[in-house]
């Protein structure tokens, strides 16, 4: 029994001697791979801060910057384990972490598809600043303002003062219409004249009411006659304004109609009702 138990510490010792020759022998290569995985893990860090800092002034959104620091300094990482594994002559362990990682990366792949799409979906729209924060937008039957951007979902508030949430890949994948892209908007207002107005007359009163109503220059109205219809002469009335948003559209074209009508009314010009005319037989 004693035999045996000196038996096991002798290959004990000469084990623990084995791994202690090792370890000098491998000082070197050890020492210098935790100085490449520190100087990895320093430059991750400095990288994505300085990343981050320089996005802060084309994304708005928080949360998607934080991802892109996030993955910059994973990225890096895993160069400096590559790196340190390598000098480390791990080779074969190193072939099993990259094959590991390939198994496991398509698996997490797979299981998130939908989450994955939206968040590439929302960095893309996020560096492309087609859609930013305040903007107002008409995306899959909604619109409103966008009042948040984060890595799954963009959400906007309509003017009835409701959240809708849309998935990012929806509204990348789909027609989209941001009305806060451009500065100036145009408005159309179609309305009819009785057909004993004077035509000339019709277009001059159009065009200084609206001129009058929002100070803007000839050139920057049109004027269209349309078609003879039933019981008018139908015309369309197109003129700018400078807005970013669809309700400033409604609300010109509701005080355009306001300001035709007095106008019409003060130079008694008919805006007539639709008329039909019923002719009945007279039977014997």
């Amino acid at each position: 029994m004693n035999e045996q138990i000196k038996l096991s510490l002798n290959n004990l010792l000469e084990k623990l001697s084995g791994w202690l020759d090792a370890l000098i022998t491998n000082l070197p290569n050890l020492l210098l791979a935790l100085l490449v995985f520190f100087v990895a893990y320093y430059l991750s860090k400095k990288i994505s801060s300085k990343v981050t800092s320089l996005l802060s002034k084309k994304i708005t959104q928080v949360s998607i910057r934080s991802l892109i620091g996030s993955v910059i300094t994973i990225i890096i990482l895993g160069i400096g384990v590559i790196l340190a594994l390598g000098i480390l002559n791990l080779d074969q362990a190193l072939n099993s972490l990259i094959a590991g990682a390939g198994v496991a990366g398509l698996a997490v792949g797979l299981a998130l598809q939908g989450t994955l799409s939206n968040t590439f979906a929302g960095i893309t729209l996020s560096l492309k600043n087609d859609i930013n924060i305040e903007d107002y937008i008409e995306s899959n039957g909604f619109a409103g303002t966008v009042t948040e951007i984060n890595l799954r979902d963009t959400k906007i508030k309509t003017v009835d003062n409701n959240i809708v949430v849309i998935p990012n890949n929806t509204i990348s994948s789909n027609p989209y219409k941001n009305y806060s892209l451009t500065k100036d908007l145009r408005v159309v207002v179609e309305l009819g004249v009785g057909y004993e107005s004077d035509l000339d007359k019709v277009e001059a009163v159009t065009r200084e009411s609206i001129s009058d109503l929002l100070h803007y220059r000839e050139n920057d109205i049109e004027f269209y006659w349309l078609k003879f219809g039933d019981s008018s002469i139908d015309f369309q009335l197109r003129f700018w304004i400078q807005a970013t948003d669809r309700f400033s559209l409604i609300r010109s074209r509701s005080r355009a109609i306001v300001a035709l009508k007095k106008s019409f009314d003060k130079e008694n010009i008919n805006i007539p009702f639709p008329i039909r005319t019923i002719v009945m037989d007279q039977q014997e």
